[in-house]
């Protein structure tokens, strides 16, 4: 998905490898985005192509409202 991000025009996109780490994460990805619109488009984008790909999960979105960050 960090095509996705980048796509986007995402800045700093940043992937730790969390496999072996937690039970409930392989990996952790922090984009920047350069207002408050762009990482609400991001977060939507991210939204359509993940239930596009297929993968199951119900991911819940927060602080998606206001748009000054986005948590998955």
């Amino acid at each position: 998905m960090t095509a996705s991000l980048e796509d986007d025009k995402a800045l700093e996109v940043i992937v730790i490898d969390l496999a072996g780490k937690t039970d409930f994460a392989d990996f952790m990805v922090i984009a920047t985005g350069t207002s408050k619109r762009h990482v609400t488009t991001l977060a939507e984008h991210l939204r359509e192509r993940m239930k596009a790909a297929g993968l199951k999960g119900g991911a819940a979105f927060e602080g998606l409202a206001r748009g000054d960050w986005v948590l998955i």
